[in-house]
């Protein structure tokens, strides 16, 4: 009898699987497709320092930016670099979920249930593991949001990365697989791990509504405070990573290891 069981559990297992990675990656690919613009206004605000060293400032905040883009580079610009992101999002979702649930039984610490402790350091196990997934594609999208040619003129993804294996190789620190991925591991570990545990703690806490609109509306807004919250601890490491992985000056690595960048920054930038 046991033996006529497990094919249904296994597919059932399958199929569940199946479509949480199809619900996740296509959840996932309209983020990237409706938040890339934001994403890439972020990035040039980020590594905009780097051309302070010719005495030259970009761009002197979020609207200039996007209009500065819009006038010199056109609409297609803001979407510049989004094929590595659309391409990393699906596998990138199902490692995350699947390593936070794993990790959970590693963090339990003798308790029959899951504690807000568990939940934080599943999440930053899940976050760093993850970062080695995305990493080279970060340092893809970063390249190609720099480049302040007209879209039309840009370089594709493919371009970008034989130049990046050409230039840097693929190993070692400043390859493609490795180039600022200390400051990865720490964004999406710190995200992941604020993020998770608030969420999972909190949406216990808060009360459930009887109503689906008004339970739906607590998630999201649950949901919605533990990412304001964890943006706040990780974005350090994001503005790290981009430095690192953004262009420099000509003979001068001056952005090299996570938090030597972190602490120059705070020290030139305050």
């Amino acid at each position: 009898m046991a033996g006529n069981i497990s094919p249904f559990k296994e597919k059932s297992f399958a199929k569940t699987a199946a479509i949480q990675l199809v619900a996740g990656g296509s959840a996932g690919c309209i983020e990237v497709c409706l938040m890339h613009p934001l994403d890439l206004v972020k990035t040039r605000l980020q590594i905009q320092a780097n051309t302070q060293i010719q005495g030259v400032v970009h761009y002197n905040g979020l609207r200039d930016c996007f209009q500065q883009m819009y006038r010199s580079e056109g609409v297609l610009s803001f979407w510049k670099g989004i094929v590595p992101p659309i391409l990393v999002e699906t596998p990138k979702r199902a490692w995350k979920f699947f390593t936070f649930e794993q990790f959970q039984q590693v963090f339990l610490f003798g308790s029959d249930k899951p504690t807000a402790l568990t939940y934080a350091l599943a999440g930053l196990g899940s976050g760093v593991t993850e970062a080695i997934i995305v990493n080279p594609f970060e340092v893809v999208k970063v390249k190609m949001q720099a480049n302040r040619a007209h879209q039309s003129v840009a370089p594709s993804s493919g371009n970008v990365v034989r130049e990046i294996i050409k230039t840097d190789g693929i190993f070692g620190s400043s390859g493609l697989l490795g180039k600022g991925i200390t400051a990865t591991m720490g964004r999406n570990g710190f995200f992941n791990m604020i993020y998770f545990g608030f969420y999972h703690t909190f949406k216990d806490i808060v009360p459930h509504a009887d109503n689906s609109k008004l339970e739906f509306g607590r998630k999201v807004l649950i949901g919605f405070l533990g990412g304001t919250l964890a943006c706040c601890f990780n974005i350090p490491f994001d503005v790290a990573k981009s430095r690192i992985q953004g262009p420099q000056a000509v003979g001068v690595e001056k952005y090299q290891g996570t938090i030597r960048v972190i602490l120059r920054v705070y020290k030139e930038e305050g």
